[in-house]
C-alpha cells in the first residue's frame, strides 16, 4: 500500500473507506493479475554469502492456475474474471480513486507530481 499511497500521513476517517475499496478492489485485480513477480526458489550459503535462485517471473494468477492442487472449477472461475478485466481500464480506475484520496488529504509535492 505504501508504493501505491506514498508515506504521508492519511489521518481523516472518511479515507478509510476510500482506501479499503481501492485495494480490495481495482489494485488488488491489478497487483494479482498483471504484474509479475519473481519467488525464491533456494537460498544456499556459500562461505560468508547467500546464493538465491529465482524462479522465472509470474503473475500470482499464472501460479494459481499452474498449480495441480486447485479445483477446475475455481480455475475456471478466475478465469472467466481474468477474461473480463482489462489492465488499463483497471490503472485509470486506480488513478482516478487516487486523485479523490489526494484531494482530500494533505500530501508532500513529491506525491502530487506522480499523480
Amino acid at each position: 500500500m505504501r508504493h501505491l499511497l506514498g508515506y504521508d500521513r492519511f489521518d481523516s476517517p472518511k479515507l478509510m473507506g476510500l482506501m479499503n475499496d481501492l485495494y480490495s478492489n481495482e489494485w488488488s485485480l491489478y497487483q494479482n493479475r498483471f504484474c509479475p513477480s519473481m519467488k525464491l526458489v533456494e537460498k544456499k550459503r556459500v562461505n560468508s554469502k547467500y546464493k538465491k535462485k529465482y524462479d522465472a517471473p509470474q503473475t500470482p494468477y499464472q501460479r494459481v492456475m499452474d498449480c495441480e492442487l486447485i479445483e477446475m472449477s475455481q480455475k475456471k472461475k478466475l478465469q472467466d474474471i481474468h477474461e473480463q478485466l482489462n489492465p488499463f481500464i483497471l490503472k485509470e480506475a486506480i488513478e482516478a480513486k487516487l486523485k479523490v484520496i489526494f484531494n482530500i488529504v494533505k500530501v508532500t509535492s513529491n506525491v502530487r507530481q506522480r499523480i
